[in-house]
This record gives C-alpha cells, sequence and structure tokens, in this order.
C-alpha cells in the first residue's frame, strides 16, 4: 500500500507534470472505482489543474475557477502510471487492473490501476476536499511544522491501543501504514504490541524521533523517483518490513512475523522484545 512519502513522491511528480495543464477527459472504466456522482468526472473537463495537495494517503488535485476537486485514495493495491503519451482510443473495459484515464490537452495523462481482486481503489470529484470522508477524519500530519513531541505525546496520553494499531490508525495520526509502522517501531527499538498509554516521556520521545526520521527519511529517498519505480524503492529501503526471515540490519537477528487474517507485521526480536518472540495474535496475547 502506498503510505505518507511515497503518495508525498507521487505529489511532487504530478506538481512538475500536471499543474498548468488542462484536463480534457477523464474515462472511468472500472464504475466501482468512482465513489461520488455530484459534481459528475465531467466537470474537471476543459479546467486546468492548479494544484496538487497531499492529505495523509490522499492525492488532491485542484482545478481552476472554482472548479472540484480530483481526490484519489490508492487503497493496498493501486497506483498511478504517468504516461507522456497516452495510447490512442478509449480504453476498453475488461479484466485487467485499469480503473481510470485522465489525459491532458498534451496528449499526456496517468492511468489508476488496481491489481487483485478486492477493488477499494477509490476516486471523489468534490467541491471540497473535506466532504471526503476519509479525509475528513485524519489526524495530525506527522511530517507537518506543528506536529512536535508534545503534540505526539497528547494524542498517546490515555491511548489504550497497541503501539502498532495507534501508529496505523488514520484518525490518530495521518499517512502511517502496515509497513512504516513496522519501520518506526524497529528503529524505536519498540515492541508493536507495547500499549501506547504505558510509554514513559524518554520512551515518548525516541517514538516521536523515530516516527519523524523514519518518515523524512523515506521522502528523501522517494524525491525525484519517477512515479513507476516508487514502490521498489520503497522496498530498497525498508529494514524489517517485508524481510522475514532475512537477518535484522542493525544486529544480525532472524526478522520474525505475526500474521493476521488479512494482514502480517514484521519486528527483531533482540531489537524490539528483549529476545523473545511474539506469539501469533490469532493464537495468544502478547508474550511479555
Amino acid at each position: 500500500m502506498p503510505e505518507l512519502p511515497e503518495v508525498e513522491a507521487l505529489k511532487d511528480f504530478l506538481v512538475e507534470h500536471l499543474v498548468g495543464r488542462e484536463i480534457v477527459r477523464v474515462l472511468p472504466v472500472a464504475i466501482s472505482v468512482l465513489k461520488t456522482y455530484d459534481p459528475p468526472l465531467t466537470a474537471l473537463e476543459g479546467r486546468e489543474v492548479t494544484a496538487v495537495d497531499r492529505h495523509g494517503k490522499f492525492l488532491d488535485l485542484h482545478t481552476s475557477d472554482d472548479g472540484p476537486h480530483f481526490v484519489t485514495h490508492l487503497a493496498r493495491a493501486g497506483w498511478l502510471h504517468w504516461k507522456d503519451r497516452l495510447p490512442d482510443g478509449p480504453p476498453r473495459p475488461g479484466k485487467g487492473p485499469l480503473a481510470m484515464r485522465v489525459a491532458l490537452e498534451t496528449g499526456a495523462g496517468f492511468d489508476l490501476t488496481e491489481a487483485g481482486t478486492q477493488k477499494r481503489l477509490a476516486v471523489y470529484v468534490v467541491r471540497d476536499p473535506a466532504q471526503v470522508p476519509g479525509v475528513a477524519r485524519l489526524g495530525p500530519d506527522p511530517l507537518a511544522d506543528d506536529f512536535d513531541e508534545a503534540r505526539f505525546a497528547g494524542l498517546l496520553a490515555g491511548e489504550r491501543r497497541q503501539l502498532k494499531g495507534a501508529l496505523r490508525d488514520q484518525s490518530l495520526i495521518a499517512g502511517v501504514g502496515n509497513a512504516y509502522s513496522d519501520e518506526i517501531l524497529h528503529a524505536a527499538k519498540m515492541s508493536p504490541f507495547k500499549l501506547a498509554s504505558a510509554l514513559t516521556p524518554q520512551e515518548t520521545r525516541r517514538l516521536y524521533e523515530a516516527l519523524r526520521t523514519t518518515l523524512t527519511e523515506a521522502v528523501e529517498r522517494s524525491h525525484g523517483v519517477a512515479a513507476g519505480r516508487l514502490k521498489a524503492e520503497k522496498k530498497s529501503g525498508l529494514r524489517v518490513h517485508g524481510r522475514t526471515g532475512e537477518p535484522c540490519p542493525v544486529c544480525g537477528d532472524t526478522v520474525r512475523e505475526v500474521s493476521f487474517s488479512d494482514s502480517s507485521l514484521q519486528y527483531c526480536p533482540t531489537c524490539q522484545t528483549g529476545g523473545k518472540p511474539l506469539a501469533d495474535r490469532r493464537m495468544s496475547k502478547f508474550l511479555k
């Protein structure tokens, strides 16, 4: 799933390639991708893209003359593919991954695609991005200038959930998903199952610094990378997530995994849990 660093890089890429260009056609291929109907997709056509923003994991394209916003969430298996020259002729609906095509007056444009059978890629055409439920409920952006340690501590105060779940909650902190929550907890040397409310002030500071550093470094690695290479760039920079069975790059211990019904987490026992393996959450609770 694209998370804050990748979506931030996509935003920067689209600022360079889209802003100042006119949208001439928006072609839905998978009708399920469109989550709104007023304004219609045609309200985007003939308008210039004036700005591109990121809200958590959402991309937001502004259009001219107070036109509607084109807001998209790439979900778990979605992606944006830029094309300097779009294929001639309209795309054909079918069983392929193509979900929507946006064409510019220059002949360039982008495709939104989604792999797999769980179709969660979403596009909203709205007058205000706050009309998108997922945007409206977002917590603060962890890379914002005003997101300091005191604010972070205030968010965690009284939070009875485990750290892994708290970091992934978009209404608490915007933009962190499964992969970067693993990376942040590894950098902070903390168990994913530790209760957020149990952190000492020193641990809160350590987690805050790991959060900011991990995301900042990931954004820096992704800066300037072409849209088509961002997935590979993300994977290359991960230390524990998706690396079950590999040696931890910090201590050399074997990276382990805890599986859930629809996801998994990875961690290093030596770095994060005092050398003790975590029990599978489907079977028992955290092994202290």
